[in-house]
């Protein structure tokens, strides 16, 4: 399993070192930034009430975060509340935190109900797509269509695949269903201002056009993403003053500070 730190130091320091409980460290951060989308583990014992809310309003939904160093009980659930997947404080040890952690990645990697394209939502409950509060009545199957083209985005996805995932044949009938239902809705979508989200790909198939800007607006490494956006902006310590509880690791603060 993997997870990624967010701190002023570049490396958790042993007591949260969850490599010591058989993880592995993301290494795609700087200094106090984090571009992995795993399980983030976050030392906030240096900011503010209003820092750690906005660290958890800056990469909502934050199912992903783990908040350390939160004392207050009443702050403990207001970041609950807003979508973190742990708030604790800073006497967790490190077998409870690997504990929790194992299970926000679990429930981290399970499937999730709703999907965000550009201005689209497509809710796995309601088997339909909405912009807004206008739905786009989809028939399941058109949407088990959208669906399936947000699992890989930009990809293409063949006709065989599309009857094996979807419509759940093993063979390939002689039938155009597959064409009427991306026909039917392919107008749909235009009607909520979509048109080109899915086009046709010349060898056969079909894939969510990745030439919108608003459908993938971020690139591994972007300063777009929210989150690294504030936590670029967050007041981390100064280097000549650690942590509590880490004075020895002045020459790491040193050494990472951006």
């Amino acid at each position: 399993m993997i997870f990624g730190w967010i701190a002023a130091t570049a490396a958790p320091p042993d007591r949260w070192d969850m490599r010591r409980a058989g993880w592995t460290l993301c290494h795609g951060h700087q200094g106090s930034r984090c571009d992995c989308r795993h399980v983030l583990v976050c030392d906030t014992r240096a900011l503010t009430p209003e820092q750690r809310r906005g660290l958890a309003e800056a990469d909502k939904p934050a199912w992903r975060l783990i908040l350390l160093g939160v004392e207050e009980p009443a702050e403990r659930a207001a970041l609950l509340s807003l979508g973190c997947a742990e708030a604790l404080g800073a006497a967790t040890t490190l077998r409870e935190l690997a504990l929790r952690a194992a299970r926000v990645d679990e429930m981290f990697g399970l499937l999730p109900r709703w999907r965000d394209l550009g201005p689209l939502t497509l809710d796995l409950f309601h088997r339909d797509a909405r912009k807004g509060s206008t739905w786009l009545h989809l028939h399941p199957r058109e949407f088990g269509v959208l669906w399936r083209l947000a699992d890989t985005p930009g990809e293409p996805v063949t006709r065989r695949q599309l009857l094996e995932d979807v419509w759940r044949m093993a063979h390939v009938p002689p039938t155009n269903s597959v064409e009427v239902h991306v026909s039917r809705l392919r107008a749909k979508l235009a009607a909520a201002g979509c048109a080109e989200l899915v086009e046709t790909v010349p060898q056969g198939g079909y894939r969510l056009t990745a030439d919108l800007p608003f459908m993938f607006p971020r690139k591994p490494g972007s300063e777009r993403d929210k989150l690294d956006r504030y936590l670029l902006a967050l007041d981390w310590p100064d280097p000549a003053t650690p942590f509590p509880l880490e004075s020895d690791r002045r020459d790491e603060l040193a050494q990472f500070r951006r």
